[in-house]
Order: structure tokens, then C-alpha cells, then sequence
């Protein structure tokens, strides 16, 4: 299997050169040259299986330059009982026709970390399949959950340095505390005074440098991305979708070959995405539910086929979809356009050029065909945190509020009944003083408190808090640098010069 850049289908290159390089040399975004599919039988099988033998046989798919026992030993170091518990993937029955699937029981209690487990394993393979040398400086920005599953992820792994960039005020609490406290040899992290689209067009600017590259390649070091940008940070989350699927199917939730909705709390369009190309591996989705927040620039795209960045970025209490610019979009522009890599390239120069770029409308059509894009606002959020609990005993973060609400207005807009699963992307405990108010039990603990508010909401649902929550309170804030956007050069420099 080879890949190809999104805006341009020359030089396609192997899959472990897309996994280390993270972004292509035009700007692009690296995707396969094509799907594989999987048979109902193989998916089916799935919910017998362990869930690292799933992963290894998703993955194989793509990346046929790793030996199968490569992806063995890669999934089975990072889908272990001590990360993830006996089930890295939980499907929880809640309502009559919808489920949610829960993807936060990792050690960052986020879904990043299905993704950034694994990771680390392939990036250090891939280094020795690209026949080079050195190592590699592992970048991402971070909207609160990718951080810290990306330190998390690359602590101490030899031969890497991962550096990580955040809105020093749009993150949680609990979310802060994850980074800054991050030990490691091997790891950095800076707050930025921006916001999350600042942190990651800095990381796109510093991987277009090409005199940078060089002056980093002269003292032994490469660049690689932990966004999803990167392939290998986005076919992992492929895995879980037919996993999910297969369980459901065991649960008798669906017949088999019953077709699903799927509804994702979506900021940067990486794990809708991955469901996308699940279906296009024959997963049976007869459509997703692009839930938004206020920033809701993916809702008016779906709905308009017009992509507008220019507008306010609201601070949220679902943080990680406070996002603007939804990179992988891309991706699936490029793929359903049929690989018109010059039509996506010119789109992309309007957006960065403009803030601004429109599709054809049989394209638009196409898109709404599949994906129905809804938001929610700030107080529908919480009130679903107070319905949902009220009514099923279930406790949402707010992410997972989101998208289950984006559930109920699709569903009364198109009195569709299909069973659906809710993709829940974090604990309630990354924000449980937003989780209190949705209760409409905030007094029980001071805003700027975070462990106070952690053990309100366990004395109020009887949720345990997790013990990555509680060894918070003892830890050391390790990283405390604030830089300005224009900054993230010096301080990569300044954070690799020191082992250089």
C-alpha cells in the first residue's frame, strides 16, 4: 500500500514513510491509494477477539511494509490490561436505540490515546524502515486531550523528543494538570497565549520550514507530527468502529448488515473521519452525525458547502472541539472528489489566503448525503448532562453531551430511528465542575478547584474518580513556560539544543 498527499498524486511513498514524515512536503496530508475491505464475517469476528488482535488486523491492511507479527507486537504492547483495563472499548447500552461508545479508559482518560498508544511503537519502526538515523522531535498542538496522550504516549521512548503546544486558557483544569505535570526526559510542554487554531498553524509553519529542517537535520534530528494529521495517529482510530459494530451485533442491538448512525463530537474531523473510511472498508453506516459546539464552522460547511473560518472562537466548556480549522477535512474532500489533489490544494490556499473557500453543490450534496452537521450551544449541553443522567443514570462529558444532542435534533428533523452509537470521547472527570453545572450541582465545589469538584461529582452519581485524577493533586507542575505563537521556533530550538 502506498500514499499520496492530498494535494498532489505524485511521489507516493510507503506507509512508513507517511507515519514518520506526518505531513507531506506540499502541505498536504498523506492518505492511501486505497481501501481495503473486510468482509461481514471479518467484522463480525471482531467481538470474540481481543482487542489488539482487531488493531493488527485493521492495520496490516494499511501498512503493508510492517510484518504482521511487527503490528502484533505494536498492538499488544499498547492495548495492555494495565493501560486500558480488560476492555480498551466499551459499548454502554443507555437509551432504547442508542449506545455510547466509550473510548476514554486509557491512561488519559481521553480517545487519544487509542490512537497514541500505538503510536510511539510504529513511529520508532518506521524510523528504521526509512533506512535513516537519528531521532525524531514528535510536535503537536493541542486543543486538551492530544497533549497530554501524546507525552503520555512518547515519555521516554529512545530516541525521541516530544515538545507540545496548548491555549494556556483553553483547557480544563484537569486537562492543564495532565501536561504540565508530564515527567520525561524527553518531553516539553508550552502553554501559548492564543488559541487552538494559533498552536496549530505554528506546527503546520514549522513543518513548511525548510531552513529549520535542515539546521535540525544537521544535529541529528527530525520532525514528525502526533496530530492526526499524521496517518498513524488516524488509522488506529479506524479500529474501533468496527469493534463497536461487532458488539453491538453480539448485544443484539442490530442484526448483521443492519445499517447505523454514528454520532461524533468533531473538532478537527479526525475521528469522524475514521468512521468515514470505515464505511468505505464496508462497515454498514447509513450516516454520521457531525456534532458541533459553538464553533460550530463544520455545521454551516455540511449544511452550505461553504467554509468559513472568519468568526470568533468561543471558549467552551467541550474545549477540545474549539477549533476553527478543521484539518482532516481535507482528507475527505480529497476522497471524495476522486483524488482531484489540485481542486484540494486550491481550496487550502483560499482558506489560508481568504480564511474562506466554497464547494461545488453536486459535491455539497454528496457530503450531506452522508454526514448531517448540527451544533450545540453552551446551555442545551448542559441541560443534556442533566436530562441524560436524570433519565438513564448515565454521566456525559461534555463532549459526549454535545454529540448526543446533535443526536436528538437529527432525529427529530428526520424522524430517523435507526440505531445509533454516541462516540464518547472523554471521562466526565476531565471537567467535572462543567459536569456539577449540568447537574445543577455547582455549589458543591469552588471553580478553581478542580479535586473538590471531582469528589462532588463522585458523591453525586457514584462514579468512582479515576486514579489519574487523584495522583494529580500531589504532582509537580513540571513545565510552566507561557510563549507567544511567534515563539514555537526559538522554543523547539531552546528544548533541543539543551540535549544536543
Amino acid at each position: 500500500m502506498l500514499f499520496v498527499s492530498t494535494r498532489s498524486k505524485d511521489n507516493p511513498i510507503s506507509s512508513a514513510h507517511a507515519i514518520k514524515e506526518g505531513l507531506a512536503p506540499d502541505g498536504g496530508l498523506y492518505v492511501p491509494q486505497s481501501f481495503p475491505t473486510l468482509t461481514m464475517d471479518e467484522i463480525l469476528s471482531m467481538h470474540r477477539q481481543p482487542y489488539a488482535v482487531c488493531a493488527a488486523s485493521v492495520l496490516r491492511r494499511y501498512l503493508t511494509d510492517y510484518r504482521p507479527e511487527e503490528l502484533a507486537a505494536c498492538a499488544t504492547a499498547a492495548y495492555t490490561e494495565e493501560k486500558f483495563g480488560q476492555q480498551p472499548v466499551v459499548l454502554q447500552k443507555v437509551a432504547d436505540r442508542t449506545d455510547v461508545l466509550e473510548l476514554w479508559h486509557g491512561p488519559t482518560m481521553a480517545f487519544k490515546d487509542m490512537a497514541l498508544q500505538i503510536l510511539p511503537h510504529l513511529m520508532t519502526r518506521a524510523q528504521a524502515k526509512a533506512g535513516e538515523e537519528g531521532r525524531i522531535v514528535i510536535l503537536a498542538a493541542t486543543s486538551g486531550d492530544t497533549g497530554k496522550a501524546a507525552l503520555e504516549g512518547f515519555a521516554d521512548v529512545p530516541g525521541t523528543e516530544v515538545i507540545v503546544f496548548y491555549p494556556e486558557e483553553g483547557v480544563s483544569a484537569i486537562q492543564k494538570l495532565q501536561m504540565t505535570t508530564q515527567e520525561g526526559e524527553n518531553t516539553a510542554v508550552f502553554g501559548i497565549q492564543g488559541n487552538f487554531d494559533d498552536a496549530q498553524r505554528g506546527v503546520k509553519e514549522i513543518f513548511h520550514d525548510r531552513e529549520l529542517a535542515e539546521r535540525l537535520r544537521g544535529h541529528g534530528w527530525s520532525l514528525s507530527s502526533a496530530n492526526s494529521i499524521n496517518w498513524g495517529r488516524l488509522v488506529p482510530q479506524i479500529v474501533y468502529y468496527f469493534r463497536a459494530y461487532a458488539d453491538a451485533v453480539a448485544a443484539e442491538r442490530i442484526q448483521p448488515g443492519e445499517s447505523v448512525l454514528f454520532c461524533v463530537p468533531t473538532g478537527n474531523f479526525g475521528d469522524i473521519l475514521a468512521g468515514y473510511y470505515a464505511r468505505k472498508m464496508g462497515l454498514p453506516v447509513k450516516r454520521f452525525i457531525c456534532a458541533s459546539n459553538a464553533n460550530n464552522v463544520l455545521t454551516d460547511f455540511i449544511n452550505t458547502g461553504r467554509y468559513d473560518r472568519n468568526r470568533t472562537l468561543h471558549k467552551t466548556i467541550s474545549p477540545s472541539m474549539d477549533i476553527l480549522v478543521s484539518s482532516n477535512l481535507e482528507r475527505l474532500l480529497y476522497d471524495m472528489t476522486g483524488g482531484k489533489g489540485s481542486l484540494v490544494a486550491g481550496w487550502m490556499e483560499q482558506l489560508n489566503t481568504t480564511g474562506v473557500y466554497e464547494v461545488p453543490t453536486d459535491l455539497g450534496d454528496d457530503i450531506r448525503y452522508l454526514f448531517q452537521g448540527f451544533w450545540v450551544d453552551e446551555q442545551e449541553t448542559k441541560d443534556t448532562i442533566g436530562t441524560v443522567f436524570n433519565d438513564y443514570g448515565y454521566v456525559l462529558d461534555p463532549h459526549t453531551a454535545v454529540a448526543w444532542h446533535a443526536l436528538e435534533k437529527y432525529r427529530l428533523l428526520s424522524s430517523d430511528e435507526a440505531y445509533a452509537i454516541v462516540l464518547s470521547t472523554a471521562s466526565p472527570y476531565k471537567f467535572s465542575q462543567s459536569v456539577l453545572e449540568g447537574l445543577n450541582k455547582a455549589d458543591l465545589a469552588r471553580n478553581d478547584d478542580p479535586f473538590a469538584a471531582a469528589q462532588a461529582l463522585h458523591d453525586v452519581t457514584g462514579l468512582p474518580v479515576p486514579p489519574q485524577v487523584a495522583g494529580l493533586r500531589e504532582a509537580e507542575i513540571l513545565h510552566q513556560d507561557v510563549i507567544d505563537p511567534g515563539q514555537m521556533t526559538a522554543a523547539i530550538l531552546d528544548t533541543l539544543e539543551i540535549r544536543c
